[in-house]
């Protein structure tokens, strides 16, 4: 599992072997939610509305660092970690 962020208890995954639109996987306390790069959406799972919050207050601040990410595991690359919230 490609672990590239790890704050207040959420971790944030890619897949090298993921398919479709650009997108994170978010997981916390046995949850998970899919969220799209481009116009940050969940489009899978659910989270407690804050910890989706949190999310997505982390992806819009790094969407550019998360693309490039989805470009490297699309080349089966190793990813880049990215900072936490503060």
């Amino acid at each position: 599992m490609p672990e590239i962020c790890r704050f207040y208890g959420i971790v944030i995954t890619m897949y090298h072997n993921d398919h479709g639109s650009a997108h994170f996987h978010a997981k916390y306390a046995g949850q998970t939610g899919v969220f799209t790069i481009d116009d940050l959406r969940l489009v899978e799972g659910s989270l407690p509305p804050r910890v989706k919050s949190l999310v997505l207050e982390w992806a819009h601040d790094h969407r550019e660092q998360l693309l490039e990410n989805w470009a490297l595991a699309k080349s089966r690359k190793p990813l880049n970690r990215i900072d936490p919230l503060p």
